[in-house]
């Protein structure tokens, strides 16, 4: 059905304008093509009309099409992006007045629940560096910090000497927006930072270096590389689970609500300007609850 509508004047100047006025690339507006060719072949079925015809009802009727079909919200908002894009298009040549899409809110994103490990696993990965070497207390102290503080890894890498107070565990953290948060971490993190400075002055590492967090040259630890670190610890210890730096964070905050934090507190220790982005924590933790209910009530 495609092949009838691909030489469409309206459809063959749009991609023409896409790839030689704006500059997209060859795959984008192939994803163009695609899309509109889509919702083409539907209106014909469905309607026998072209597209430049379809009312706003029509295109809530195509939006259920997809929805039905299993697509997720982000190749329908994808593909109806890609028809706002040509009915804009074909008000700029005066083919239509106005956009069907014009007021159809953007189908709301399903939010992916984080990757989330237990307690006991936490305990096997913090446990996994050796700690005899340079290399080993870094990641150990690393680990510690992360999970005891619930900060991203781009926050963990980018400390300071004087972002960090031993004496009080308290950790001034740089969040997005250039937003300063001071946030307190426990005495097993302070612990293990402790001998890994030790492990550091024994390296005789460039003592100038201004960050913590540093390879064997003195040159601070990149995101990369303590993914990979990661990576190896969990695969040293058999966890089944794809996790990452981030992993930790969102662990931090999952047990601090699964022993009864409040939702307010963890939104302030984990620099998240909005609420709303915290209370996607709470699925996990609600989960457990009920997972537990069925586990272990006469009547769950």
């Amino acid at each position: 059905m495609k092949k009838n509508h691909e030489k469409d004047s309206n459809l063959v100047s749009f991609l023409d304008s896409m790839y030689i006025e704006k500059g997209l690339s060859k795959n984008t507006v192939e994803s163009y093509k695609s899309d509109i060719l889509d919702a083409y072949s539907w209106s014909d079925s469905i309607y026998k009309l072209p597209l430049k015809d379809l009312k706003k009802t029509n295109i809530e009727e195509y939006i259920k099409f997809l929805f039905d079909k299993d697509f997720k919200s982000s190749t329908v908002n994808r593909k109806l992006s890609s028809l706002k894009a040509f009915f804009l298009y074909l008000i700029k040549r005066g083919e239509i007045n106005d956009s069907p899409l014009g007021d159809i809110p953007s189908p709301k994103q399903s939010k992916k629940l984080p990757v989330s490990i237990s307690e006991k696993d936490v305990e096997k990965l913090l446990n996994a560096p050796n700690q005899e070497s340079f290399i080993g207390a870094r990641d150990k102290a690393m680990l510690e910090l992360i999970y005891a503080s619930g900060m991203r890894v781009s926050e963990l890498i980018n400390l300071k000497f004087s972002d960090l107070d031993l004496s009080r565990n308290i950790v001034k953290v740089m969040g997005k927006g250039s937003k300063e948060r001071l946030v307190p971490f426990g005495e097993s993190a302070n612990y293990f930072i402790k001998i890994y400075f030790e492990k550091r002055a024994n390296k005789n590492i460039n003592r100038s270096a201004q960050y913590i967090f540093v390879n064997t040259k003195g040159i601070k630890i990149s995101r990369e590389a303590f993914w990979h670190r990661i990576k190896l610890y969990s695969k040293n210890i058999n966890l089944e689970k794809n996790i990452s730096p981030h992993t930790l964070r969102h662990a931090f905050a999952t047990h601090l609500l699964n022993r009864g934090a409040d939702l307010r507190s963890v939104q302030l220790l984990l620099g998240h300007s909005d609420l709303s982005t915290t209370q996607i924590y709470t699925h996990i933790a609600k989960q457990r609850l009920s997972d537990a209910l069925k586990k272990h009530h006469p009547r769950g």
